[in-house]
């Protein structure tokens, strides 16, 4: 082992990685489009990774590996696979000479290439955040392909940090992995772990010969009840750390659980032959016995995650400091930290200038929870240095509490008068019998989720209507102008049902928030959610209302546009929900239907406007699905009566679709279909329609439409290779259920691309419809 040096007093588990400014998304974006080069993307990288350090060490994290090396160009997961070999074959050769893995084959990984789709994506755990799915199979062979891990820590420790080097750890990365394709039945990514550890072991040692006296490997699949039992997650805990703890000549080990509580794995971990365990203690709760906690450590650093790094509150300093003072009665040696990565929030609150300064005063972002950790590392120290600032803390929370707009009476009456019949619509027999009548669709209808490319003219428009520069009726006629284009586009490729694209839009979730109370917007709290793909959650702080239709007008016109049917398009309640930072000062439930009702007036107003077809989307529904299966049966009955209703007022013959996009569907294909919405539109491209065998399975009796093009990469499926998606599809579902769509939105996409593949995509269903007939 490399010399012993304490772990920090104040510490983060991770910092956001794609700048203050979006600087590595511009970056890597760029380089993508071929105008900058590999070292103008390498420098711009750096100086992304040394504002954190700078900013890091401003806020008091100074101790030698208190600044975690969490930096990834694109996705941790990814970062993971690529260092330890885990490259599948289908992508050919992609290492050099050397056996390494260049950026371009990085790259590669996640985006694809013109022969192969990229490596699946799914959420990271109860997150926004999308991560990159290995594919492990009897084949993969680990070795050490990348060494940017050591790269990156030799850079800071040039520049006078000396970081704490990241990877997630090897029970989570074979737990996230999936089967390769030609992985025999009932494969199991975890049984190679013994092949892994040695690799392990070997990046280990790298890091110690660079000067690392810290290493942190994440663990949060030990937190998760998924289809390994106790007995078996113990075992490969035991198996993993035993050997890397036994590794000669290694750094010493942080090994970090967050995202929840261990439960019964907590002694097992903390028995772990490494120097220290961080424990989730902000979602997760205290020990019941700190006594025999204390006990299981025998020495080591407890590293108690009492900031919430997933959420924008001011941290209850007061609550946090008599989670400490339980532990440090029981004799543990204490360190403080976030209970996740900050990653999953913005970079600084104090920016926001354009925000009340009442709520300003409520919220932390990465920057302000890490001077939170510091004040409760010096309060461990010596409580009074920390009393002023716990007092202060302690009475923002209070005025929050007695603010205008957190109750509006009104509001909490409409939902203390709902009933069962609030929630419930006619059977689907008769919705079905009714909508087609009206609708006279073909069978494997087409359509889109709902938005088209949105052009760097159209963020113009925005950005200049935004600044006043212009009218309301200026910027009206050039977003008509692109609703026209839209609807030419579609009607020209031959598509069933049409969409306006959305062009007024800058996001789906921010859209809405701009025009319901209740919500508040940043303007530079960017949060990555996958690659170089950075959202803005808005701030759900109050009880909400809708003032006035929010998005009758565009959809409206539209449809005068065209005789075919137009979609209205609305966010669900859950993922509004999901994709804002949302008040933690009551249930969820009670949110949950709040948002619905406003959308509920919404969908009214929109079938009074002559919309016959609404689509409310809900691609957030298993994201928020709780990681302990105790706590999931709550969480779906409130989710599915939320989007229920919502949608429940609609008439007979209006056909209400929702959509859902990367997630592992069967965990909650039963909740899919409680949701009772006509027609299902789900991710299945790039998992190459594994989501049938979960329909087939479970019987699903209405309409679905398993996505054919996967809009995260920017390769163009082929008319063959929908075909053959589409030819799956009818396989395991009847073709009077199936619709035919992309698996997401085209927002991100470019116009080039979009038409060529939407053209395959019509173009394979009038293949298959006519082998049908």
């Amino acid at each position: 082992m490399t010399e012993t040096i304490n772990f920090p007093a104040a510490s983060i588990l991770g910092y956001p990685r794609i700048g203050r400014r979006r600087e590595l998304k511009k970056a890597v974006e760029a380089y993508w489009a071929g105008k900058i080069d590999a070292a103008t993307l390498d420098a711009a990288a750096k100086q992304v990774q040394l504002a954190g350090f700078e900013r890091l060490t401003g806020l008091g994290l100074t101790e030698p590996a208190a600044v975690p090396g969490t930096f990834s160009y694109y996705d941790q997961v990814l970062d993971a696979a690529t260092h330890l070999g885990a490259i599948p074959a289908r992508f050919g050769q992609l290492l050099d000479a050397e056996g390494q893995l260049s950026i371009d084959g990085y790259f590669t990984l996640a985006r694809g290439n013109a022969e192969q789709q990229p490596l699946e994506m799914t959420k990271w755990f109860d997150s926004n955040y999308h991560y990159l799915v290995p594919e492990i199979g009897p084949e993969t062979n680990f070795s050490v392909t990348s060494q940017r891990i050591v790269e990156e820590f030799k850079f800071a420790l040039a520049n006078g940090v000396q970081t704490r080097p990241y990877l997630v750890g090897p029970v989570t990365f074979l737990l996230l992995s999936k089967a390769s394709d030609g992985a025999p039945e009932g494969f199991s990514p975890l049984s190679k772990l013994a092949e892994l550890l040695p690799v392990y072991a070997e990046l280990l040692q790298n890091l110690a010969a660079a000067g690392a006296g810290w290493v942190q490997l994440d663990e949060p699949a030990l937190v998760v009840d998924g289809e390994f039992s106790t007995d078996e997650l113990r075992t490969a805990l035991e198996t993993a750390y035993t050997t890397l703890g036994a590794t000669p000549e290694r750094p010493q080990i942080l090994l970090s659980t967050p995202y929840g509580s261990l439960g019964e794995l907590l002694n097992n971990v903390a028995a772990a032959p490494v120097e220290a365990i961080q424990l989730d203690l902000f979602k997760g709760e205290l020990p019941a016995e700190p006594a025999a906690l204390a006990s299981a450590l025998q020495g080591k650093t407890l590293v108690a995650g009492v900031v919430d790094g997933h959420n924008i509150w001011r941290n209850d300093l007061a609550a946090a400091a008599a989670k400490l003072d339980v532990l440090k009665a029981a004799g543990i040696q204490l360190a403080v930290s976030t209970s996740t990565s900050t990653f999953h929030v913005p970079h600084d609150a104090s920016e926001e200038v354009q925000l009340d300064a009442q709520l300003r005063s409520w919220l932390a972002f990465a920057d302000q929870k890490a001077a939170e950790v510091v004040t409760l590392a010096s309060y461990l120290a010596d409580p009074a240095s920390a009393e002023s600032a716990i007092a202060e803390a302690t009475g923002v929370i209070a005025s929050r509490a007695q603010a205008a707009g957190v109750r509006r009476e009104e509001v909490r009456s409409r939902t203390a008068a709902l009933g069962a019949a609030d929630f419930q619509r006619e059977a689907y027999a008769a919705r079905a019998e009714a909508q087609q009548q009206e609708l006279q669709l073909p069978v494997l209808p087409t359509t889109t989720i709902g938005s088209f490319p949105q052009t760097g003219e159209i963020r113009s428009a925005r950005a200049r209507a935004n600044k006043g520069e212009l009218s309301s009726d200026q910027y009206r006629e050039l977003m008509q102008d692109e609703i026209r284009r839209v609807v030419d586009l579609q009607e020209g490729l031959g598509f069933d049902v049409l969409v306006h694209g959305e062009p007024e839009r800058n996001d789906m979730v921010q859209y809405f928030a701009e025009n319901l109370e209740g919500f508040d917007v940043t303007v530079h709290g960017w949060v990555q959610s996958y690659g170089s793909r950075c959202t803005r959650p808005s701030i759900l702080w109050g009880d909400v209302t809708r003032d006035a239709p929010i998005t009758v007008e565009w959809a409206a016109f539209a449809q005068s546009l065209t005789e075919k049917p137009m979609k209205g398009m609305l966010t669900g309640p859950v993922t509004i929900l999901a994709w804002s930072f949302v008040r933690d000062d009551q249930p969820l439930r009670e949110t949950a239907n709040q948002v619905a009702l406003a959308l509920r007036d919404e969908i009214s107003d929109l079938e009074r406007a002559g919309i016959k077809i609404i689509q409310v989307d809900e691609p957030a529904l298993r994201e928020l699905l709780p990681l302990r299966k105790a706590a999931q049966a709550d969480y779906l009955d409130w989710s599915v009566q939320a989007f229920r209703l919502a949608t429940s007022g609609a008439a007979t013959g209006t056909q209400v679709h929702t959509h859902l996009c990367y997630s592992e569907f069967g965990v909650v294909i039963d909740a899919i279909d409680a949701l009772d919405a006509d027609v299902t539109s789900i991710e299945a491209a790039r998992s190459k329609m594994e989501v049938v065998n979960d329909l087939e399975n479970h019987g699903f009796g209405r309409g679905v439409g398993p996505g054919v093009y996967d809009i995260h990469s920017p390769r163009v499926p082929g008319e063959a290779e929908v075909t053959e998606l589409l030819r799956t599809a009818v396989e395991h579902v009847p073709a009077r259920q199936l619709w035919v769509n992309p698996d997401c939105g085209l927002k991100t996409r470019g116009y080039a691309e979009t038409e060529e593949s939407l053209r395959n995509l019509v173009a394979a269903t009038r293949e298959v419809r006519a082998q049908l007939v």
